[in-house]
C-alpha cells in the first residue's frame, strides 16, 4: 500500500520562538503551512535550560507584540517554564498549525519538479518551501582541550540542571557569558568553591537611571546594529535576570569568594592551564559598561529627560587576591575540583537539511533569512537582521520579514499568461 503523502506550501520546521512567530505570520499573509516540532511547543525552554532560569530581559521587552505576560510583573522576569508556557499560549491564539512529536529527518529538492520532500518520524510531506527555524543552540560545544580524567565530573552548560547533581568538590565553570556566570553564581552561593574562566566578554548594566538595559540599548540604536563589529564574534555578554535582576560585576564576585582565572588554556594531567589575560578581560568589559553609561548620560542631557542621577552605577569593588595575583595554572585535584561545566556555546546542525544552502564550514548561506538555495529560509540565527535578532521581540520581526518574502514569491508563482492580443485584420486596400 502505497504511503500518504501530505502536502502543503511551507514547512516550518521548529516550534520554539522562531516557529512560533514565523507561523504568526504566515497566517496573516494567508499562506498554507504547518510546523513540525519533535517535542513540545517551545521545549528547550522546559528542559533545555537549568531549574532556576529566568528570562533575561524584562518581561515588557522579551515578548511579542501581540501579547503580554499575565504572571510576570512588566519589569520582572520570567522564569523558564512561564516563557514556555507564553509560547503555548501564543500558538492558540491563533490556532497555530503546528504538529508536536514529528522529527524531521530529511529534506531534499525534488527533481524535475518544484519543492521539496521531507521524511519525518511519520511520514511524507511534500511542500513548496522549507523554513529552518530550529534557532542556533542546536549542538553544545565542548572544545577539543577538555581533559580526559574520568575522575572529573564534566558536563556542558546545556545539560546543568542545579547545584545538587554535582557530586561534592570545588566546580571550575569554562565561560563567563550569561549562562556561565549565572550558574557560577548558583554553585557558590550555594556554597561550593567556584573557580570562574573568564574570557572577552560585553558587561552591559542591568539597568541604569531607572531604565533597563534593555531600553538603553533600544533608544540608543544599539539592537538595530546590522552588522557585529569586526573581531567581537567570539565576545559574549554578561547579563542576568536573575534575583530580580543585578548588574554583573565580576569584581564582587570576586570579593564574594570566586575565584576568577583567564580563558582557559590547556590541561595537562590534573594540572589547568589559563591564558594571562584576566585583568585585561575584565578591563575592556569594564570599557564596555562604562562607555553605555557615558552614552546613556549624553542622551538623557541631549533630550532634557528626568531621570534619576546613579552616581553609584560607576563605583568600582577593589581588586581580589585573584585579580592582582592572576593563577595561570591549577591543580585540580589538589585544589578539590571534581566538577568542569562547559559554557562554551553551541553550533548548529542541519544535517537533515540536505540541500546547497551552507558554506564550507557548514553555516547557512542566507540574505536577512532568505537562503542562497531558492525556497529555503533560516530562522532564529543570531544577527539575522541586527544585534536583536536574538531575542524574542527580535525574532518575531525577522519572522514577517521572511514571511512577506514568500508572499511576494506566492504572487509570483500565481502569475498566468495573458491570452494574446487579438491582431487586427489586415485592411484591404
Amino acid at each position: 500500500m502505497t504511503e500518504a503523502i501530505t502536502k502543503t506550501d511551507t514547512l516550518v520546521v521548529g516550534a520554539g520562538q522562531a516557529g512560533v512567530a514565523m507561523s504568526e505570520h504566515l497566517s496573516k499573509q494567508g499562506v498554507p503551512h504547518l510546523v513540525l516540532e519533535r517535542s513540545r511547543i517551545a521545549e528547550r525552554w522546559r528542559t533545555g535550560r537549568w531549574d532556576s532560569l529566568v528570562a533575561n530581559g524584562p518581561a515588557w521587552h522579551d515578548r511579542f507584540p501581540g501579547l503580554a505576560f499575565d504572571t510576570v510583573a512588566p519589569d520582572g522576569f520570567a522564569p523558564k517554564e512561564r516563557v514556555a508556557d507564553y509560547f503555548e499560549a501564543y500558538a492558540r491564539k491563533f490556532n497555530a498549525p503546528i504538529r508536536t512529536g514529528v522529527e524531521v529527518l530529511s529534506v531534499v529538492r525534488n527533481v524535475g519538479r518544484p519543492g521539496f520532500t521531507v521524511h519525518t518520524s511519520e511520514g511524507v510531506i511534500e511542500a513548496n518551501r522549507v523554513v529552518a527555524a530550529t534557532g542556533p543552540f542546536q549542538k553544545p560545544v565542548i572544545p577539543a582541550i577538555a581533559p580526559k580524567d574520568t575522575a572529573l565530573h564534566q558536563i556542558h552548560s546545556a545539560e546543568y540542571r542545579n547545584p545538587a547533581q554535582l557530586p561534592t568538590g570545588a566546580v571550575l565553570v569554562v565561560g563567563a557569558g550569561s549562562s556561565g556566570v549565572q550558574i557560577a553564581d548558583e554553585l557558590q552561593r550555594s556554597g561550593r568553591q567556584v573557580y570562574l574562566s573568564v574570557g572577552a566578554h560585553d558587561r552591559p548594566p542591568r539597568a541604569y537611571r531607572n531604565r533597563d538595559f534593555c531600553w538603553w540599548l533600544g533608544v540608543l540604536g544599539e539592537w538595530d546594529q546590522a552588522a557585529m563589529k569586526p573581531g567581537r564574534e567570539h565576545v559574549t555578554i554578561a547579563v542576568s535576570g536573575a534575583h530580580g535582576g543585578k548588574t554583573i560585576d565580576f569584581r564582587e564576585l570576586a570579593q564574594q569568594g570566586m575565584t576568577l582565572v583567564g580563558l582557559t588554556q590547556a590541561f595537562k594531567g590534573s594540572v589547568a592551564t589559563f591564558q594571562p589575560n584576566l585583568v585585561e578581560n575584565l578591563a575592556r568589559g569594564d570599557e564596555n559598561y562604562l562607555a553605555l553609561l557615558d552614552a546613556a548620560d549624553a542622551y538623557i542631557e541631549r533630550n532634557g529627560l528626568d531621570l534619576p542621577l546613579e552616581p553609584e552605577a560607576r563605583r568600582v569593588f577593589p581588586d581580589a587576591d585573584c585579580i592582582k595575583n592572576p593563577i595561570l595554572e591549577l591543580d585540580l585535584a589538589k585544589a578539590g575540583v571534581t566538577s568542569i561545566i562547559w559554557a562554551t556555546g553551541f553550533a548548529v546542525d542541519y544535517s537533515w537539511l540536505k540541500v546547497a544552502a551552507f558554506d564550507e564550514a557548514g553555516k547557512p548561506r542566507h540574505q536577512r533569512g532568505v537562503s542562497s538555495e531558492a525556497g529555503v529560509y533560516f530562522l532564529g540565527l543570531p544577527w539575522q537582521s541586527r544585534r536583536g535578532s536574538s531575542f524574542i521581540w527580535g525574532v518575531w520581526h525577522d519572522a514577517k520579514y521572511v514571511a512577506d518574502h514568500i508572499a511576494i514569491q506566492r504572487q509570483y508563482l500565481e502569475y498566468r499568461e495573458a491570452a494574446p492580443l487579438a491582431r487586427p485584420s489586415p485592411v484591404n486596400a
